[in-house]
């Protein structure tokens, strides 16, 4: 990092220690306080100050005044969170508080639920989808057990869509950027009578891609881009009192993504070879943009959604009922050779290796639970929860290897391979393998109104997790191949566990502007199976549930008259039988399996601020540190551990930071509103094991937009940067690439580059 860069980063992180971006304030009038945030954090509107737990909150406006919108966006946003970004969103996961599951397993969850809309995703690739027309984001952290859906030991992603509007109103959204990236987005509301009203949401984007494929073959070209397409629509019926409401939604997505560079020079006995073979191919670590392989990569996804909820005030307080189907089918299509010439010399370092495999997933929810309406000695939620989720997956991973040659050995010190010369092997291995997950739930959580300014919390959660798989193989006939096996599998297998969850809290107002709260909770995730491609006998036993004990003590308070709020989190949490992937080497392929990895903790604090200074001026900011290693790993006996005591978990920085600045000045009848987003990260590792190679540089960036609103805010217009500094960087760094080489996984936004964005608002308001 260059100095002015090292600057940059410790100036951002010294200021972020005072403020926090959490969701977008009006700027309106000469009011200088601070729009209230409210929450359903506990299942029921609150202000975000009233609520006892470490919660963020994004708001839709925010987000799309930084320039879109999905997942990945947030971890600028909001220091406690970041993501695993893999080649497919089969793969990818979330991490709170530097505590997330990477899974390749089809039998295992995630660690961070994610909600939509009250319905909980069936696992984390889901959420990586384009969201649109959101009206916001909570995150909260910690074990959410005794209130979200299930399985919630490391915290809750909770995403809540806009709702229907009283008139017939609706925008337009287009936004253009670099590289032929097109946004296109609309939504209309109708009110078809006094109680029925509609919101439909349309979605199109397009995008060329940024990492170039210098090959020759019919797979070159520009990678990383995507073609999403997606339509959603909310109905309600009837009035407060009784209200049901109805969504659908579909998406569909064909992204040639996400392909991973080749960071450095091959290296080894094979360095000359290789050299060779990617001839053309410039070499620039995190600045890297070039691939040379003869398979295009693709991440395919089709999924949809129903699901009706009412709401009904009855005399013992506020009954809801969500019942939901989802289905999700994902494919991924994947290079493992990432070379272009299918196997130019003997040996399996130079097989070509191409991977295709869809998936399959259906789920059924059903919650009913019941709320307080607020003001009574003791307020509460009560419920019960069910789920179904079929999960499937085919799997093929089809070789090509030249076994022999009776050419000589060439200049690289390698003997080549050339069409009757040699000998080849082409062989393939696939495996069909499904999980059936059922969930059974009843949780409680209340909140005793001791005295006026002291209040008790306790909250209990009983789960049932009924799990069952099966794995059918078709092996190869060729020993030693890479990345598959000879052993035909038929392995079947099921598990029923009970658990008993909670938390127990208490909470102090200090005065009408500040507030104190300490919490205890158990978290858990259930038990898994190792269930992959690969599988052998010695995955067949089950994965433990994991636990965990968290410690969290936190303050929220208003300063300054309503124009400062400032929150902040200390907590301690110890995981035991954390349940983490293991990477091993099957004839020269890396290959991962699911293990319970043995005792991590993650401790930290978190600071929140919001500021509104003058009433064209907002501010917010935010700082996390983190600890979060293995305390104990699990090593079997006889065995020797491959993983220290103190290493960092994978994934988890210890210090992230964000700042965000938004002005509305006004010029003429016009506001031209200026909007900075600063974040930052430290340094972080993808793996237990910790290796040099493997190492994530920490890295800042800075994203710009300058926004004009006419008088009567029908029309909008942006101008949106990202990453101004044009600080490259990398969010993954894989082994197993040619030569020894890391396999980097480059975001989008580690470039610099310049859009426009513009909205029309139509109708009544």
């Amino acid at each position: 990092m260059s100095t002015s860069k090292t600057l940059i980063a410790k100036a951002v992180a010294v200021a972020c220690a005072a403020l926090m971006p959490w969701a977008a304030v009006a700027q309106s009038g000469n009011d200088t306080r601070l729009d209230e945030i409210v929450v359903t954090a506990q299942k029921r509107e609150q202000k975000l100050q009233d609520v006892p737990i470490a919660v963020s909150v994004v708001s839709g406006a925010l987000a799309e005044s930084t320039g879109g919108f999905n997942v990945e966006g947030l971890r600028a946003l909001v220091p406690s969170l970041n993501i695993r970004k893999t080649n497919t969103s089969l793969n990818q996961s979330l991490f709170l508080r530097g505590v997330g599951t990477i899974n390749f397993a089809i039998a295992a969850q995630p660690s961070v639920a994610t909600v939509l809309d009250g319905v909980v995703l069936s696992s984390a690739g889901e959420a990586f989808g384009d969201l649109y027309d959101i009206e916001r984001v909570e995150v909260l952290r910690g074990p959410q057990g005794t209130l979200f859906g299930k399985n919630a030991s490391a915290g809750v992603v909770n995403i809540v869509s806009k709702r229907p509007g009283s008139g017939n109103a609706g925008y337009v959204d287009i936004g253009w950027f670099e590289d032929n990236e097109v946004r296109i987005k609309g939504a209309f509301d109708t009110s078809i009578s006094e109680n029925v009203r509609s919101r439909t949401t349309v979605m199109v984007s397009e995008f060329d891609g940024y990492i170039k494929n210098i090959s020759g073959t019919a797979a070159g070209g520009d990678l990383n881009g995507y073609d999403r397409r997606g339509v959603r629509t909310m109905w309600e019926f009837g009035s407060d009192a009784n209200l049901w409401t109805f969504t659908g939604d579909y998406r569909k997505s064909t992204d040639n993504c996400c392909v991973e560079v080749i960071g450095t020079a091959p290296t080894g006995a094979n360095a000359a070879a290789y050299a060779a073979i990617y001839s053309g191919l410039v070499f620039a670590g995190d600045d890297t943009r070039q691939v040379k392989q003869d398979l295009q990569m693709k991440s395919i996804e089709e999924a949809w959604g129903l699901s009706l909820q009412g709401d009904i005030e009855t005399s013992l307080g506020n009954l809801t009922t969500i019942t939901a189907y989802r289905t999700w089918d994902a494919t991924e299509i994947r290079e493992g050779d990432w070379i272009d010439t299918p196997a130019p010399y003997v040996g399996n370092a130079f097989a070509q290796l191409h991977d295709f495999g869809p998936q399959k997933t259906k789920t059924f929810s059903q919650e009913v639970r019941i709320a307080s309406k607020g003001g009574g000695m003791v307020d509460y939620v009560a419920g019960l929860y069910y789920s179904k989720t079929d999960s499937e997956r085919f799997f093929q991973r089809n070789i090509f290897n030249c076994t022999a040659s009776t050419l000589a050995v060439d200049a690289t010190g390698q003997r080549p391979c050339r069409s009757g010369a040699s000998t080849y092997v082409s062989t393939f291995s696939n495996a069909t393998f499904g999980a059936d997950f059922k969930n059974l739930a009843a949780f409680a959580d209340g909140t005793w109104n001791v005295l006026d300014d002291f209040r008790v919390i306790a909250g209990l959660r009983w789960t049932q997790d009924d799990l069952s798989y099966y794995h059918d193989r078709v092996p190869t006939t060729f020993a030693g191949q890479p990345g598959i096996r000879t052993d035909l599998s038929g392995f079947r297998g099921s598990n029923k566990s009970d658990n008993v969850s909670g938390r127990a809290g208490v909470q102090f107002d200090v005065n009408d502007d500040m507030m104190v709260y300490a919490s205890y909770a158990r978290g858990y995730k259930g038990p898994a199976y190792n269930v992959f491609f690969n599988m052998t006998v010695n995955n067949t036993p089950v994965i433990e549930a994991e636990t965990a004990d968290s410690f969290e003590a936190g303050i929220k308070s208003s300063l300054l008259d309503g124009r400062m709020l400032l929150n902040a989190a200390v907590y301690n949490a110890k995981y035991d039988d954390f349940q983490a992937n293991n990477f091993l080497f099957l004839n020269g392929t890396l290959i991962t399996t699911l293990t319970n990895a043995g005792e991590v903790s993650s401790k930290g604090v978190e600071i929140d601020v919001q500021l509104k200074p003058t009433d064209i001026l907002t501010v917010g900011g935010g700082v996390s540190y983190n600890d979060a290693k293995v305390d104990s790993f699990f090593t079997p006996p006889g065995q020797t551990s491959t993983v220290r005591a103190g290493t960092k978990l994978p994934l988890a920085p210890e210090w992230k930071a964000s700042l965000v600045g938004e002005m509305a000045i006004p010029v003429g009848n016009y506001t031209l509103s200026p909007n900075v987003v600063v974040a930052y990260q430290s340094e972080s590792f993808s793996d237990l094991n910790e290796p040099a190679a493997l190492r994530i540089p920490g890295y800042t960036t800075v994203d710009l937009t300058l926004a004009l609103t006419s008088p009567d805010e029908r029309f909008r217009v942006a101008l949106v940067g990202r990453n101004m500094t044009d600080e490259s960087y990398t969010v993954l760094r894989t082994a197993g690439g040619p030569g020894g080489a890391p396999r980097l996984q480059i975001p989008r936004d580690a470039d610099r580059y310049f859009g426009i964005q513009a909205r029309f608002n139509f109708g009544s308001k």
